[in-house]
């Protein structure tokens, strides 16, 4: 199929480029420009990006601090990682919109579905940020959950990897990459994809994945361009 509206879901690392912490401007700078080149292509493109270059709610806890707590906090992170790739699309020509699932009016519009898909019709990138607004959910989660509010076609998972392996690829060198593969497949074979909240909404509401490497310049225009062999695609 063609897509054209697509969630594409960024991890709060991936800013971190060559960094060990926080978001490094050349990383930032390399994935505006690729976003722009499928804007100009007509794609209608919404982005959900996670916070753990800044802080991960999680790991908030296992340092004794209250789940909720730090779950709200990583949500924070995911509005800055969101302000500065909405600073960077609009350095290259991109107009854009930040959405926020927690109001914060000052920096950024609240999460509204029919306002989202407006500006999407407009060509304007929208960015969705602070999660799904509650805590001991995923942006993994947050993405799927927005990408089916807005009726995407598809959810494209950015990744180090360049796919779904039958085994972890930086451990296990004879691990094989599927071009393909079933979202009950991927239950049986345990296979980590995304958080099982946020894989169960997708398999439910029938909206395939593609996971692919982000980091390897023009990737993302080859997902988009359904080209072989570029990431794995999950679906029923």
């Amino acid at each position: 199929m063609t897509y054209k509206r697509i969630l594409l879901k960024l991890s709060g690392e991936s800013l971190m480029g060559k960094k060990q912490f926080g978001i490094d401007n050349d990383r930032l700078s390399d994935y505006a420009n690729e976003i722009k080149e499928i804007v100009n292509q007509g794609i209608e493109v919404a982005i959900v990006i996670g916070g753990g270059n800044i802080f991960r709610g999680i790991q908030a806890e296992e340092g004794g601090m209250e789940r909720t707590q730090g779950d709200y906090m990583g949500m924070l992170a995911t509005v800055i990682n969101g302000m500065a790739l909405q600073s960077a699309l609009e350095t290259v020509g991109i107009k854009t919109r930040l959405q926020t699932a927690i109001e914060m009016k000052e920096v950024a519009e609240p999460f509204i579905k029919r306002k989202a898909v407006r500006h999407l019709e407009k060509g304007r990138v929208v960015i969705f940020g602070a999660g799904t607004g509650n805590p001991f959910f995923t942006t993994d989660t947050a993405a799927s959950l927005r990408a089916i509010e807005i009726e995407a076609d598809v959810i494209l998972k950015g990744t180090r990897v360049d796919g779904i392996y039958t085994a972890d690829p930086e451990k296990d060198s004879t691990a094989i990459k599927y071009d393909t593969i079933t979202f009950d497949e991927v239950y049986k074979k345990r296979l980590n994809v995304m958080d099982m909240t946020a894989f169960t909404l997708c398999k439910e509401n029938k909206l395939p994945i593609i996971v692919f490497d982000m980091d390897t310049p023009g990737n993302l225009k080859k997902v988009i361009n359904q080209e072989e062999n570029i990431g794995t695609l999950v679906e029923i």
